[in-house]
């Protein structure tokens, strides 16, 4: 197994907000599933840091450790009956251009580049972590304030089915998708206290997230992360030739 990037995720919020499904159809990688939680999709908004980042194991020097915000939602896949549970990507944000050129050449993803700033402060009990990400003038931000102490994700939960998926399927074409496999243990989350989201999601996303300007979320999560890796292995998958 050949380890494509390696890096730390670190305090890992996410905003979720249940979906029509057919808002999600034309984003569908051929030969996967919406992946839904007692009969509802989702879509989670998603920052992160992303710290002491390598590739093959080298150091990237001064661009390892960025902010990433993005959107994404939840699939299975049915592999001669083995189920794989990942995630569709609508759009991953970064603030270096070399990197997304890097995500999007080598693995055909949907990284844009915009200015991104983060602030994280603690106490003795609680801690504040916020993202923010620049769309032309404005400033969109993510704002979570939590507990210092943290518990295991339980079992048939929604924290579950949100951080639990370790695959990662693109949309190459049509008939084409690409998969491709991370690994990282199950992480422990923090209780939410209070949060605040200001994204501009139709400018961000495009007019079929409008709907999310005004929605409230569902549930507002946060992770303290871990190490991640993400093989460099992609199966490529055609069903061209099953339509014919």
């Amino acid at each position: 197994m050949t380890i494509f990037l390696k890096a730390n995720w670190e305090n890992i919020i996410m905003v979720n907000y249940e979906i029509d499904p057919q808002i999600l159809m034309p984003y569908l990688p051929k030969g996967v599933e919406l992946d839904l939680f007692n009969g509802k999709a989702y879509v989670s908004l998603v920052g992160f840091m992303f710290k002491d980042t390598k590739l093959f194991n080298i150091p990237i020097p001064r661009l390892g450790t960025f902010e990433e915000i993005n959107l994404r939602f939840y699939v299975t896949r049915n592999d001669n009956g083995v189920t794989k549970r990942g995630v569709v990507f609508v759009n991953e944000t970064i603030p270096y251009k070399i990197v997304a050129w890097m995500a999007n050449t080598l693995y055909k993803e949907h990284y844009t580049v915009v200015p991104t700033k983060h602030r994280i402060s603690n106490d003795a009990v609680t801690q504040k972590v916020a993202f923010e990400w620049q769309l032309n003038t404005k400033w969109n931000s993510i704002y979570v304030e939590n507990t210092l102490s943290s518990h295991i994700i339980q079992e048939d939960s929604l924290e579950k089915f949100i951080y639990e998926h370790y695959y990662g399927y693109t949309k190459v074409s049509e008939y084409k998708t690409e998969e491709y496999q991370l690994h990282h243990p199950s992480w422990e989350i923090h209780e939410v206290l209070d949060y605040k989201i200001d994204c501009d999601f139709k400018v961000m996303y495009g007019e079929s997230f409008s709907v999310l300007m005004n929605k409230k979320p569902e549930a507002v999560f946060i992770a303290k992360g871990s190490a991640v890796a993400i093989e460099w292995k992609r199966t490529k998958l055609n069903f061209k030739d099953a339509q014919r």
